[in-house]
């Protein structure tokens, strides 16, 4: 355990995403897909993130933008524009819109999300929370302290296959007590994350169609 208490109670939920523009996103789903419909399911993915993050009992949900909202945006949240440089530089300034703690942020490839997954988080005592995805990544990531965030995030390589290990590390080389979340899969893998997501998807229902339209 750290040293110091850590904050607890609700969290603020960060969303960090892109405008689900044709060719800016999920780029690795073409082929098979187009670069329309890649970005119709990013839409979808994201969609269903949000209306998550709308049932979660959380203090405030904040949109880390890249791009203009549309009409996937459900109302509810705060929208602030991504800053400029790499991942790692925009995820530890995403935390920096946090005025206190606990905060969680997710990605927008998070379809088979369900507020149980983050239910302890800000409650359940540990400085930070980590979810880490198969590929190797991870998919959520959270602190007690959100001002920790710049240091132990800027400087992690990102979209490699031991991206999630070394973001896991340095909280753990901090002294933090993290609180491990489920693995879950990126939209990259479609078909396998279709099967795991909730009644009603929109995610699950856009591949369905398309692949009814023989994709």
């Amino acid at each position: 355990m750290s040293a110091w208490p850590p904050a607890t109670g609700p969290a603020t939920l960060l969303v960090i995403a892109k405008e689900p523009v044709p060719g800016r996103v999920k780029t690795r789903l073409t082929p098979p897909y187009t670069h329309q419909e890649a970005a119709t399911l990013a839409e979808a993915a994201l969609a269903d993130t949000l209306h998550t993050a709308l049932k979660a009992p959380v203090r405030r949900r904040v949109l880390v933008l890249d791009g203009a909202p549309g009409p996937w945006l459900p109302p509810g949240f705060d929208i602030v524009s991504q800053s400029a440089g790499g991942l790692d530089e925009r995820i530890a300034a995403a935390f920096g819109h946090c005025d206190r703690g606990p905060a969680l942020l997710v990605g927008m490839d998070t379809p088979q999300l369900t507020t149980e997954l983050f239910a302890g988080v800000g409650r359940d005592g540990h400085d930070a929370w980590f979810g880490p995805a198969a590929d190797g990544g991870f998919w959520a990531l959270g602190f007690a302290d959100p001002a920790r965030a710049a240091a132990l995030v800027r400087g992690v390589p990102m979209s490699t296959d031991r991206t999630g290990a070394i973001q896991r590390c340095r909280l753990v080389e901090a002294g933090l007590s993290v609180s491990d979340l489920p693995v879950l899969r990126d939209v990259d893998t479609a078909a396998a994350v279709a099967t795991c997501c909730p009644p009603g998807s929109r995610f699950a229902a856009t591949l369905n169609s398309l692949t009814e339209a023989g994709r």
